[in-house]
């Protein structure tokens, strides 16, 4: 059999790289629970009128159908792999919102898969990590600035423990725009913002000439919807320079409040993380009020690696409305350039700091009785696969990282540091190795 090529978009991590993805995810998972969200996990597929019903992706999705056991069409065959977490969580909260209380906090760290031409920071299979906060009926407004204050919660922790570079969480609020659109007289206020959203890609002046051509503005509501999409303060002046621009409408005092809020609340708390900029539109047809966008410093051109905002209804049965506020971590987005270029790795490429060595065959349960106790203090350790001579099992060692040989499985034990040549005698239920040695460590490449 010839050696299989990789599946391009379906990124696959050696365990070095595995290791500092599952430190990151440590990091994420407890800053979630230390702001009180709760875990949980979903089912990979959903039925595909619920995938589809937008229209937006379908041709992205993935569907999923037995080889057997089932007739073409028969019910149950229209089945595909979710794209991200949010259909997914919707009908959650729809089949269990009896079991929940609200507003419902929850944490989910996943696989998504999606159909597009793979490149740099966008895949066909990849991890999110989520977190919502959802209520029944209503929900509060101040949780559109709780949300961004976790999320940049965790990014500096992932900044602090791995070298993560900081980010810039931009923030708008759609309410804002829009009304902003209507106060221009401006109908089709979805089709401006589609084409607001492209700011960065194509500049001011060619979205300004699309909104012309391509959704039939004048010359002056252009450049007026241009020169909002090029305010960006750290602080509550963008409301200032909105008023300059002489534009009133009903829902853009409301937006512009909004968003003050939220800004004014960051800035005391995280002064220089967020950055209200007010080109930033995202799901333009899902989020309703506050929206985030969020960028590494010194690497922008990878554009946002999470995002979120608010919308009105995450679902709904026809009685009760669910709103809520949620942000997404692009987990793969985020780490498998840095880890591609060698930017980040661990320490070593296995958990083990221990390696007993076996003297002979015959001893090897005495060595394994070794290594249970050095188990049992939490020595992560496993025993020399073969009774070679000693320096054949400390070069077995040296190759795959582990730091500490253990020679005498019991009797007149010792342990040799193996990078600094120190041998020591020791006691399995006393010897400890220095904490940075004992497990693993991320490091810069």
């Amino acid at each position: 059999m010839s050696r299989p090529k990789p599946m391009s978009g379906f990124p696959e991590f050696l365990p070095a790289e595995r290791m500092v993805e599952l430190h990151a995810l440590q990091i994420l998972t407890s800053t979630f629970e230390l702001h009180g969200f709760a875990p949980i996990e979903t089912r990979a597929v959903e039925p595909m009128d619920q995938l589809a019903r937008k229209g937006e992706i379908d041709k992205e999705i993935y569907v999923v159908r037995r080889l057997q056991g089932l007739d073409e069409g028969a019910d149950g065959d229209d089945l595909g792999l979710h794209f991200d977490l949010t259909v997914p969580f919707a009908r959650y909260v729809l089949e269990h919102a009896g079991h929940l209380i609200f507003p419902f906090r929850r944490y989910q760290v996943q696989k998504v898969w999606r159909g597009e031409r793979p490149q740099e920071g966008r895949y066909r299979e990849f991890l999110q990590a989520d977190i919502d906060i959802v209520g029944q009926g209503t929900l509060a407004d101040h949780h559109d600035v709780e949300i961004p204050l976790v999320a940049l919660d965790a990014f500096e922790k992932l900044h602090v423990d791995l070298g993560i570079p900081p980010v810039v969480l931009h923030v708008n609020n759609r309410k804002l725009s829009e009304g902003f659109y209507r106060g221009l007289g401006i109908e089709d206020t979805a089709a401006v913002l589609q084409r607001v959203d492209k700011y960065d890609k194509i500049g001011p002046d060619a979205v300004a000439g699309t909104l012309v051509e391509e959704v039939g503005l004048t010359a002056d509501q252009a450049a007026k919807c241009v020169a909002l999409a090029g305010i960006a303060t750290t602080d509550e002046s963008f409301v200032d320079r909105v008023g300059a621009l002489g534009v009133e409408h009903p829902m853009l005092t409301e937006g512009l409040e909004a968003l003050a809020a939220v800004v004014r609340v960051a800035e005391r708390q995280v002064p220089g993380r967020m950055l209200a900029d007010l080109k930033i539109a995202r799901g333009l047809d899902y989020y309703t009020g506050t929206v985030y966008e969020t960028l590494l410093q010194g690497s922008e051109r990878m554009g946002s690696v999470a995002s979120g905002g608010r919308y009105d209804a995450l679902a709904s049965d026809g009685r009760v409305t669910f709103p809520g506020v949620g942000y997404s971590f692009g987990v793969t987005r985020l780490l498998a350039p840095i880890l591609g270029r060698g930017e980040l790795t661990s320490s070593r490429s296995v958990p083990t700091c221990v390696l007993v060595a076996v003297d002979n065959e015959e001893t090897r349960e005495r060595a394994l009785r070794t290594a249970d106790r050095l188990r049992r203090r939490g020595i992560p350790t496993e025993v020399a696969p073969k009774a070679d001579k000693f320096g054949k099992q400390i070069r077995y060692a040296d190759r795959r990282g582990i730091p500490f040989v253990w020679f005498g499985a019991g009797e007149h034990d010792e342990v040799k540091d193996i990078r600094s040549g120190e041998q020591i005698a020791a006691d399995p239920e006393a010897w400890l190795p220095l904490a940075e040695d004992l497990f693993p460590r991320t490091v810069r490449g």
